[in-house]
């Protein structure tokens, strides 16, 4: 990106010739993406912009309250709004990675679509970058805000139009933006987080008690790789079960994969160099603290031909 500031000016005039003298809804998750588009869409709008920060149970430990303290810091009032029943219940009893994308995709418009509809607002502000574009076009995942560019109307789907100010940029120059906006650099130095969220890292059904195992691993992965700085780290959950010895008894429990990644853009990936060390404290504390993991992992695959997430 050659001008960060001219982007950004450009951005701002855009929403605001766009909005008009209606209303908007800015849809917050925490991560880069949405946060840059946040405060753009504030500076754009102010008192027409109403920030809102979906709940919907699959997120990481005690994220939703952070990350409102965060802009509450900023000037920026953010409603956070429990859908947790919703999306779990779309969830339920599926499997196939892909089913799991699309039955997110259409509990996250549904949801905001009620509070765009409850905000008599007529726009949805959303964080999409080039990279969820390309990826979605080119079949390799489904990116759950992804609408207009595979043809669906979101407006006649749901009730609102899109908004995406950063779907021509990729990660690094998303932080980039990010930075020059005022943002933390505990926001615009994030580790990526997918849109759906912890679902993307379970193999197989998604559960409330699934999500609270693969949750709590996280913490733990994300603790003990920090000093590292890898580009995006994290706990997966396997469906499949691996037998241990806990206690002197014999166990069946869940098998955790342990993924960390470094990349520029996360069209491509190499897994990161993570010293022995770290590796094996990160698998005695998941199984000592999370007595119903047996067996933990760690993952060498790069992208190609894996994806940097599991689903």
């Amino acid at each position: 990106m050659k001008n960060v500031k001219k982007f950004i000016e450009t951005q701002i005039e855009e929403i605001r010739k766009t909005v008009g003298s209606g209303k908007a809804i800015s849809a917050l998750s925490g991560g880069v993406d949405s946060s840059a588009c946040t405060v753009l869409a504030h500076r754009a709008l102010g008192p027409q912009l109403k920030s809102v920060f979906i709940d919907h149970g699959l997120m990481r430990a005690g994220e939703p309250r952070e990350i409102a303290k965060i802009f509450a810091g900023l000037g920026i009032t953010v409603d956070i709004v429990d859908k947790k029943k919703e999306y779990f219940a779309a969830l339920k009893g599926k499997a196939d990675p892909e089913d799991k994308r699309k039955a997110f995709r259409y509990a996250f418009y549904s949801s905001f679509g009620k509070e765009v509809l409850k905000s008599k607002a007529r726009f949805l502000i959303q964080g999409t970058i080039a990279a969820d574009i390309i990826e979605t076009k080119k079949g390799l995942k489904t990116q759950h805000n992804i609408l207009e560019q595979i043809g669906i109307d979101p407006e006649e789907g749901f009730g609102f139009k899109v908004i995406e100010p950063l779907k021509e940029l990729f990660k690094h120059e998303v932080r980039l933006v990010s930075k020059e906006l005022g943002l933390p650099e505990s926001i615009y130095n994030r580790m990526p987080f997918p849109g759906p969220a912890l679902a993307t890292r379970i193999i197989g059904e998604v559960t409330s008690e699934r999500v609270d195992l693969v949750r709590a691993a996280t913490v733990i992965v994300e603790e003990e790789v920090a000093a590292h700085k890898p580009f995006q780290a994290f706990a997966v959950l396997l469906e499949d079960k691996g037998t241990g010895v806990v206690g002197g008894q014999r166990r069946f429990g869940h098998i955790v994969i342990v993924r960390s990644v470094e990349s520029k853009d996360a069209m491509t990936a190499e897994p990161s160099p993570l010293p022995w060390a770290t590796l094996l404290k990160i698998s005695k504390r998941i199984t000592a603290e999370l007595p119903s993991v047996t067996r933990v992992a760690y993952e060498l695959t790069g992208k190609p031909p894996a994806t940097i997430e599991y689903i």
